[in-house]
């Protein structure tokens, strides 16, 4: 049985936007936030300092904005930015509640609302047993927040990259369409690019390839799903150097 002690001293969390709200809905629901918070206190509890990138696309994608062609591209991103912010005050909050610290820390200057990102800050909150809630992407337009949460993992020094999503790991084709879909538990960032797997966006990916951190892709909508993976336990697809 795996140890009850977390694996990974220091992890980053990446959770999309659409965990926030039911299946094709909008905004944030209540249940939705509760599960969140209840699975991330669950996986804090182990002992492990925990740091969250949060996506917006639950409030507004700056992507499909842009697409539309009624607003430039840097400003729909800065606006999905600020999606990501709603997010995370509304996880900080919920976080509070059930007495466990957090701070936001923001990409953009939102002195009202959060602490401006600075990597000595995060680490330390990080080190006092708080949960660190990284929000508004790198803070520039024209990166994801899936090169947000690599570039925050390398910043701080995350033993692992955590990708929450909708299904439990990498397929070789899309399991919604294709019902035969088989499921990879284990890949090496070699494999991923020769079978051309979509994971993360090409630069998250290559970050962390470049800088050695393992990538957990996992349904976080499993119960006690990332204090598993925390914990070491096989649960949805590992991806890691040879």
């Amino acid at each position: 049985m795996p140890d009850a002690k977390p694996h990974y001293h220091r992890a980053l969390l990446k959770i999309s936007g659409e965990a926030f709200c039911k299946p094709g809905g909008f905004g944030i629901n209540g249940d939705d936030l509760e599960l969140i918070a209840g699975e991330i206190i669950n996986a804090a509890k182990l002992g492990t300092q925990l740091a969250i990138v949060v996506g917006g696309g639950n409030i507004i994608r700056g992507a499909r904005l842009a697409q539309e062609g009624h607003i430039p591209q840097a400003t729909a991103d800065y606006m999905g930015m600020l999606g990501t912010v709603i997010n995370a005050l509304a996880l900080k909050e919920i976080l509070d509640k059930k007495s466990q610290p957090a701070r936001v820390l923001s990409a953009i200057n939102l002195t009202a609302v959060a602490e401006s990102f600075i990597r000595g800050r995060a680490v330390r909150h990080l080190e006092k047993g708080r949960i660190v809630i990284f929000a508004a992407g790198t803070g520039n337009p024209f990166f994801t927040t899936d090169t947000a949460a690599a570039l925050r993992a390398t910043e701080i020094g995350a033993n692992v990259l955590l990708k929450a999503t909708k299904v439990d790991g990498v397929y070789d084709k899309d399991p919604v369409k294709h019902p035969d879909a088989t499921r990879f538990e284990t890949l090496t960032f070699k494999e991923v690019i020769r079978r051309q797997l979509k994971v993360m966006d090409l630069s998250a990916f290559t970050m962390c390839k470049e800088h050695d951190i393992p990538i957990v892709v996992f349904n976080m909508k499993t119960p006690g799903s990332i204090a598993e993976v925390i914990r070491g336990v096989a649960h949805g697809t590992r991806i890691v150097a040879e």
